[in-house]
């Protein structure tokens, strides 16, 4: 599939066998690859003078957004914008939900206003696989409590894309708070299917028990064993949002046990670092490393919005041309 120069529409891909996208474990290898080249397909759109297409013209994109967010919410909104979409944005502050309405009926107003897709993202896990259930729009989960953020693990995946030749063998390892985080989950599920070695490296009351068996990866508690033999290295945020009690000491021994730092680039010559963000410089990568030419972050957003526009493209109701 190849996206042409506006204001041509491209040539429909074949479509996903799956209606919504929830979560990756029932995706496959294949589908995944197809998602992953549509949206380099779709990278090239966001280099050029226009960055528009009219692929979506007369779809309509709703985001229901009820924790906060930054790139996931601006990119699916600039993901929908750059492919002509029409777009509505509700935020749990701003909505009916302050007065007491469920997210059912929420979901249900919204699609009797003929909504289209609607990317969801909550703090209740299993939020966007109900709507699935209670609603006809097509359900895109944005992000669900600690279970899942499906287009965050196929940004990373792709970002990891540019610089590798093949992900078979390939060793990356997730450092940081993994028992919170729904990043680490999706990233699993999409690197293990595509054939990479995940290594989940963390405080042990951080670490899932049951994760190795249950994920097919490996763990330590040693940044050093995680680092030794790796691709990539990405860092997560300690999301204390989370977290009913402490379970560590201080950011600073957190720091000091789990943080990537200059030393470890240096010890590591071939090492990528990405992170999903927002980073907490000083805790989970040191200043340095962030701004390091071997940090990809800033490639990880960028590639968010082709990612984006690629899911929206591939699960969007197909229209009958009049």
């Amino acid at each position: 599939m190849a996206v042409p120069d506006p204001p041509d529409a491209p040539e429909r891909p074949a479509p996903l066998r799956h209606r919504h996208l929830l979560d990756l474990s029932t995706y496959e290898a294949t589908e995944l690859r197809h998602l992953l080249d549509t949206a380099q397909e779709f990278r090239t759109v966001l280099d050029r003078p226009i960055r528009q297409v009219p692929t979506l013209q007369g779809t309509s994109v709703a985001s229901l957004f009820f924790e906060p967010s930054t790139r996931t919410k601006l990119s699916f909104s600039l993901a929908a914008g750059r492919l002509s979409a029409e777009t509505v944005s509700l935020s749990k502050s701003g909505s009916s939900v302050t007065k007491g309405e469920t997210l059912k009926d929420t979901a249900r107003n919204v699609e009797a206003m003929k909504v289209d897709v609607v990317v969801l993202r909550h703090s209740s896990p299993g939020a966007p696989h109900f709507l699935a259930r209670c609603t006809d729009s097509v359900i895109v989960n944005a992000g669900d409590g600690a279970h899942a953020h499906p287009t965050q693990a196929l940004l990373d995946v792709l970002t990891m894309r540019e610089h590798v030749d093949t992900f078979k063998d390939l060793n990356v390892s997730i450092i940081g708070d993994i028992t919170h985080s729904r990043v680490a989950r999706s990233n699993v599920q999409a690197l293990t299917t595509l054939g990479a070695q995940v290594t989940l490296c963390g405080p042990a009351t951080m670490l899932p028990v049951g994760m190795e068996d249950a994920m097919d990866v490996r763990t330590t508690t040693r940044l050093e064993a995680a680092l030794d033999g790796c691709d990539i290295a990405m860092a997560l945020r300690i999301q204390m949002e989370r977290q009913d009690e402490g379970l560590f000491p201080s950011t600073r021994e957190y720091h000091h046990q789990f943080g990537i730092t200059t030393d470890h680039l240096r010890r590591h010559p071939d090492l990528l670092i990405m992170h999903p963000g927002p980073v907490n410089r000083g805790i989970e990568l040191s200043d340095a490393v962030v701004d390091h030419e071997r940090a990809i972050i800033l490639s990880q957003v960028t590639n968010g919005v082709a990612l984006r526009m690629a899911v929206l493209y591939l699960l969007a109701p197909q229209r009958e041309e009049a």
